[in-house]
């Protein structure tokens, strides 16, 4: 560990006090650097900078700056030149809009650096003064005395996939609001559909293409219905490239193992991957839940002890994806194994191929108990299920299949 600032200066009056001393003394306290805490409230339009060293009680060089790089790098220059000793520079900024784009600037030039998860930082309370300054210095102080976890930086590889799965899903979720246009088009001048239950299927979209309303209503509805074939298509080919993507060396054995859970296919398996990272920084399960924000929360005081919903802290692009895998243990049979989950556990090994098993199991018991024996609602059971499956995903990936 590095010596503090008053370590420094004891270690620098010895020596002035006995010459004689061991040189190699001598010469570690001449390398020795203040360390100096650096938090950044970083904005598409500016970066507020604070440092703070844990032998002072106030920061120091609060700063606004334009938002590029090089001014942090010349404001960290002139706060060494101004301190009159060597420097060791620890910055860090919350996660937010720029990702990790400025982390990887910082890292190139030398410069240690981290990004912190805003919901593991102490809150600062709804009537206290919140504003750019404010929040530089508090990271500044996180920093210092460590009240923060660091955001994963994930390999460049797993960051290109994460983005490509962002994308594919902003373009579902712009198909399912044009589904709901169309619908309500519909809705408002009297159109129903009576030959199904269900809308979307086959002859539903023929239903739409054989309507007739004449003028300016059937333009509006044939455009409509060619955003929605766009964005089909779009959708489809963007899957087919998900799914080559999953046939690559990294990810192929990950993606055939989290297959075998019912309700994980390549896109969700694939997601969990690459937004996961290293399963294994997670100590336990129950950690990886929480990291997904899927643990209940408590507001208890004194001898009373009041559970609230779920935390909702943490990554909400994975927690949607297993609350909607957890669906489908609401559907089907207990021990019941379809044609499409048997093909994807083919060529696992058989331990994985029964772990995943105990675990669709165990989880289908668990709905149906919460739901026909205990009478919880539906939203409650799939919550459930969620947080059970993404113990169950760590098992799998950490090797704890026994």
């Amino acid at each position: 560990m590095t010596p503090s600032y008053k370590s420094w200066i004891y270690l620098y009056n010895e020596i002035q006090n006995n010459p004689d001393r061991d040189y190699r003394m001598q010469k570690e306290v001449t390398t020795m650097k203040s360390i100096v805490y650096v938090g950044m409230d970083v904005h598409t339009t500016n970066y507020t900078l604070a440092c703070f060293r844990p032998d002072m009680t106030d920061c120091f060089a609060v700063l606004t700056v334009e938002p590029d790089c090089k001014n942090i790098l010349s404001y960290l220059k002139n706060v060494e030149k101004n301190s009159g000793e060597p420097c060791e520079f620890h910055c860090g900024y919350e996660a937010g809009c720029l990702g990790f784009s400025l982390y990887d600037e910082l890292q190139k030039h030398g410069i240690s650096c981290v990004v912190l998860a805003p919901s593991t930082m102490p809150s600062m309370g709804a009537r206290e003064i919140k504003n750019d300054k404010r929040d530089a210095q508090k990271i500044a102080r996180c920093l210092a005395y460590g009240q923060y976890s660091p955001v994963h930086v994930p390999a460049k590889e797993d960051l290109d996939v994460k983005e490509f799965l962002r994308m594919r899903n902003d373009h579902r979720d712009a198909l399912k609001r044009v589904k709901q246009q169309i619908l309500a088009f519909c809705t408002r001048h009297g159109l129903r559909f009576t030959d199904g239950k269900k809308p979307w299927t086959l002859k539903h979209l023929a239903w739409l293409r054989k309507l007739r309303l004449g003028g300016l209503l059937q333009e509006v509805l044939d455009e409509y219905l060619r955003s929605y074939q766009t964005l089909a298509e779009t959708l489809e080919r963007l899957d087919k490239r998900i799914e080559e993507l999953a046939q690559g060396d990294t990810y192929r054995e990950n993606v055939k193992k989290l297959g075998c859970f019912v309700g994980i296919r390549t896109h969700t398996a694939m997601a969990l991957l690459v937004e996961t990272g290293d399963f294994r920084r997670f100590r336990k399960p129950e950690q990886y839940a929480a990291y997904l924000g899927l643990i209940p929360g408590e507001r208890s005081s004194g001898a009373k002890v009041h559970a609230t919903g779920i935390t909702k802290k943490g990554n909400i692009f994975l927690r949607r994806l297993l609350t909607e895998s957890a669906q489908c243990y609401s559907r089907g049979r207990a021990g019941f194994k379809s044609q499409t989950l048997r093909k994807r556990q083919s060529g696992n090994l058989p331990e994985v191929i029964r772990y995943a098993d105990r675990a669709n199991l165990r989880l289908r018991k668990k709905y149906s108990a919460m739901v026909m024996e205990n009478k919880k609602a539906h939203n409650v059971a799939v919550t459930a299920i969620a947080r059970e499956l993404a113990c169950f995903v760590w098992g799998m990936m950490t090797g704890n299949i026994a």
